[in-house]
């Protein structure tokens, strides 16, 4: 049976080409994804698939009853974009001003769209039922995986999995690990209150941004001199905004960075120290400030059992070179907050184009889209394997 529905996978490719491709066309930003989802629901509708929109925002969830006894288990896949200006040279290169698909979704809501046309063909032989979840807003914190779970769409469900197309991994790799899998992914804010005046008076100021200079090589200390060479933590500075003009130096600057753990222990910590470096620094500097800083969300953390099952799910498909168990990623995923409620796991599918890697969240950022039959084959397998 999971020979013809791989078959059935291969068949549909170039639909799913299509799909994508179409998808990569008009891509929304997080919240706002009302054209998307409605796309998804019409699909639902022409197979004949019960399902509910505007869950939790604009999340659509589709259920799917098999003709064979078996285990409720949710497959997952979210369909937001980025605000990014898409700089491929492609035909199917974004057609919404400042907005792109930069980071995969459109590809995995192509996916989960081809599983649920198959499984509803070979209804009768699927065993338990599948649920369909296509989520909003994964890009932005709170993001739109707790308000969908908040309505009870876990409630009756025993299992979850999803993946994530990757083109840090090459083609024919499944990855993922057993326990921590991804990080805790927060972001801080810091204003420094300075005095600006004149670039030729400085004694005059209070300067911002020598003292945001100071501050951010202070912060990095954190990492290297405060934790155990052995703990596992980033701090990252994004931006740093101060001033206008070459020749004056402004009132206040403004510095944006992110923290990412695994431990929430650590978390702690690292915000303790960073409360008292900023305020022993622009003390020192007699300048008052605000820090404002925002967990986002928590760690994604595989259940064993189910992490060993994706490895062996792969391994059925015969497109998988390697299905390996890897360190974590010290990305964020709101994925989090499923494993948090059941059991399941997240799994990276690799998705590096032939001729050279673009980052996720980049301009030109493109995927393999021969990828999306490993992630639909690699799903339909773990789904099998969890009902043995």
């Amino acid at each position: 049976m999971l020979n013809n529905l791989f078959i059935e996978i291969d068949q549909h490719y170039d639909e799913m080409v299509n799909m994508r491709r179409y998808l990569h066309q008009y891509p929304e930003l997080s919240f706002y994804e009302y054209k998307t989802a409605a796309f998804i629901a019409e699909h639902y509708q022409r197979l004949e698939i019960p399902y509910q929109a505007n869950v939790g925002g604009n999340g659509v969830v589709a259920t799917l009853t098999g003709g064979k006894p078996g285990k409720t288990i949710a497959l997952r896949a979210d369909f937001d974009g980025l605000p990014i200006q898409d700089e491929k040279k492609v035909e199917y290169r974004s057609k919404s001003q400042g907005v792109m698909h930069a980071c995969g979704h459109d590809g995995h809501t192509t996916t989960l769209l081809t599983i649920a046309k198959i499984f509803k063909q070979y209804k009768e032989v699927i065993p338990g039922k599948i649920v369909f979840i296509h989520q909003h807003a994964e890009e932005v914190a709170p993001g739109g995986a707790k308000p969908m779970i908040d309505t009870g769409i876990l409630d009756e469900v025993e299992l979850v999995f999803g993946t994530h197309l990757w083109t840090n991994t090459p083609y024919g790799v499944v990855q993922t690990a057993p326990g921590n899998f991804m990080a805790a992914a927060d972001k801080f804010t810091i204003k420094i209150n300075g005095t600006g005046g004149h670039g030729g008076i400085p004694h005059q100021t209070k300067d911002p941004i020598v003292i945001g200079s100071q501050l951010i090589a202070n912060l990095q200390q954190i990492i290297s001199r405060k934790l155990d060479p052995l703990a596992t933590a980033v701090l990252s500075i994004g931006t740093f905004h101060a001033g206008n003009a070459y020749n004056v130096i402004p009132d206040s600057a403004i510095i944006e960075g992110t923290v990412r753990t695994f431990d929430l222990k650590l978390q702690r910590f690292i915000i303790s120290e960073m409360e008292r470096i900023i305020k022993g620094t622009c003390h020192s500097y007699d300048v008052s400030y605000h820090f404002d800083y925002q967990k986002g969300y928590p760690p994604v953390v595989n259940h064993k059992e189910q992490a060993a099952w994706i490895i062996e799910a792969a391994q059925q498909v015969s497109e998988v070179k390697k299905a390996e168990m890897v360190e974590p990623s010290m990305t964020g995923e709101d994925f989090a907050y499923y494993l948090e409620r059941k059991p399941g796991a997240f799994f990276f599918t690799g998705a590096q184009i032939e001729d050279g890697f673009i980052p996720h969240h980049h301009p030109r950022f493109d995927f393999d889209e021969r990828a999306m039959k490993i992630a639909a084959k690699t799903l339909i397998s773990a789904v099998y394997r969890a009902n043995q």
